[in-house]
């Protein structure tokens, strides 16, 4: 497994690489932003970006923005930064995963494996009797993960996508924030609900109308057709 760190602190990426390697990642180490683009972009790009928000030549937000916008290569932000507005922003960038600094090796790599789980899986359905579900205006083709509205493509994540399909499974009914998690995390998310939300506005602004997902004070979302 090819893991790219992207980590400008000549500490904590030796700890890193250490600690990778013994547990048999193979580990390419960057300390720059344009470095990390670059090796995403390459002939043989990682399986998992492990990205510091803080970087010297452009901020770690950033480089998220940019992988996601070309590149579905897994991402877990690495980061000193713990406040939640961080995590949301990373997340809404097309982040799969945030690790607040200082963190055990075990959890990372539970959490490399977690993410490849997720992202290299079938998507998550539980309609067999079509691969393409209407819901009013909404399209939601689960096996080529392409999602239209009123015929025109919406772009969505891996996560995103599977958020969605998993509330279309039963359209109206309210799904909890921890039914969420449980079906599209694996149970391998270990920070707080709000990462949910943080996705459900994302595909709200990318569906171009925020009534396709209710939101149920206290308990979860539904799925509407608005």
């Amino acid at each position: 497994m090819h893991i790219l760190l992207v980590e400008d602190d000549s500490a904590v990426a030796a700890s890193s690489l250490d600690g990778l390697t013994a547990l048999g990642f193979t580990v390419e180490h960057v300390t720059t932003g344009g470095a990390a683009l670059a090796a995403v972009g390459s002939p043989r790009p990682p399986d998992v970006v492990l990205l510091d928000l803080g970087l010297p030549d452009m901020d770690g937000q950033e480089v998220c923005r940019r992988i996601r916008s070309g590149s579905e290569t897994p991402i877990i932000v690495v980061s000193a930064r713990g406040d939640e507005a961080d995590r949301v922003i990373a997340l809404e960038l097309g982040a799969d995963d945030y690790l607040v600094k200082p963190f055990g090796m075990r959890e990372l790599a539970a959490r490399i494996r977690a993410v490849l789980r997720r992202t290299q899986a079938p998507p998550l359905t539980a309609v067999p009797t079509a691969a393409v579900q209407e819901i009013g205006r909404l399209s939601i083709d689960r096996r080529a993960q392409r999602v239209h509205v009123d015929d025109e493509e919406v772009a969505l994540t891996a996560k995103e996508f599977d958020v969605l399909a998993y509330l279309a499974e039963d359209p109206g009914a309210v799904r909890r924030r921890t039914e969420i998690l449980e079906h599209v995390w694996e149970g391998h998310w270990y920070g707080a609900t709000k990462t949910v939300d943080a996705h459900v506005a994302a595909i709200r602004k990318k569906l171009g109308d925020p009534a396709w997902i209710e939101a149920v004070r206290g308990v979860g979302f539904r799925l509407g057709s608005p």
